[in-house]
């Protein structure tokens, strides 16, 4: 059973950083892609970021350019999305999910497998 559990998340001052990671289990990270997405209260879940089997990253909000990155550490079977210069509108619960084959995708019916969820808030 493929498990994935997020975890990073917590309060922020604007300007401020945090680091999220996805944890796997039951399976090995590299052989599959991994998306982060989130959602605002009252908003449709959103795709952030993806990075591929194969180690390519795909950026699917404008608003996080510049600012958040995804990185894969193979030795601990994790992903992470490093969140800098973080304000108020990226305050929103942060999934992974993954999915089999080699491409990324914004898409969230293209995942088959997701964690929990992590609550990143940005407030003063």
């Amino acid at each position: 059973q493929l498990q994935l559990v997020e975890s990073g998340g917590g309060l922020v001052q604007p300007g401020g950083s945090l680091r999220l990671s996805c944890a796997a289990s039951g399976f090995t990270l590299d052989y599959y892609t991994i998306g982060w997405f989130r959602q605002a209260p009252g908003k449709e879940r959103e795709g952030v970021l993806c990075i591929s089997s194969g180690g390519s990253s795909t950026n699917y909000a404008d608003s996080v350019k510049g600012r958040f990155t995804i990185s894969r550490d193979s030795a601990k079977n994790t992903v992470y999305l490093q969140m800098n210069s973080l304000k108020p509108e990226d305050t929103a619960i942060y999934y992974c999910a993954a999915r089999g084959g080699y491409y990324c995708s914004g898409y969230e019916g293209a995942f088959g497998s997701w964690g929990q969820g992590t609550q990143v808030t940005v407030s003063s």
